[in-house]
C-alpha cells in the first residue's frame, strides 16, 4: 500500500515538474484579442461604410463628426444639439431615432424626402455602434 501511494505522489510530482516547465507562449491561446475600437482587418468590407458617408454628409454638420453636438449655429440660429454618445440619447429606443430623423423636430429637419427608411435604419445602426457602443 505504501508503495503504491509513493508511486502516485511521484508521478503527480513529475507531472507538476512537467506542465510547469512548459513556456508561457505553449499554455496561452494564440487567437488574436480584438477590441471595439480597431478597424476592420484587410478584405473585410465595412459594414458601416455607406452609413458613414450619409452621417458624414447629413448630419456631421450639426452633430458633429464624433457625435457630440453641443451649442451650434446653424442658418443664423443658436441650437444645442444633442448629444449621440451620452445622455439620454442612450435612452432612446430605436424607433426614437427613426421617428426623429424621418419626421425632424426641436430644430431637425426631417429627412424623410433625403434618405430611405433602409438608409435612416443604417444610420440608426451607426449611431448605436459607432457613438454608443451597442
Amino acid at each position: 500500500m505504501k508503495i503504491c501511494t509513493l508511486a502516485l505522489v511521484i508521478v503527480c510530482v513529475m507531472l507538476f515538474i512537467s506542465a510547469c516547465n512548459k513556456s508561457a507562449s505553449e499554455n496561452v491561446n494564440r487567437a488574436p484579442v480584438r477590441t471595439p475600437a480597431q478597424t476592420a482587418p484587410a478584405g473585410t468590407p465595412d459594414q458601416f461604410a455607406s452609413a458613414r458617408a450619409i452621417f458624414k454628409k447629413n448630419c456631421a454638420r450639426c452633430h458633429g463628426e464624433d457625435g457630440k453636438g453641443g451649442l451650434k449655429t446653424i442658418d443664423g440660429k443658436k441650437l444645442k444639439i444633442p448629444d449621440l454618445t451620452a445622455g439620454h440619447a442612450l435612452g432612446h429606443f430605436d424607433e426614437d431615432f427613426i421617428k426623429q430623423i424621418t419626421k425632424g423636430g426641436d430644430g431637425m429637419p426631417a429627412f424623410k424626402d433625403k434618405l430611405t427608411p433602409q438608409e435612416i435604419k443604417e444610420l440608426v445602426h451607426l449611431i448605436r455602434h459607432e457613438f454608443q457602443g451597442k
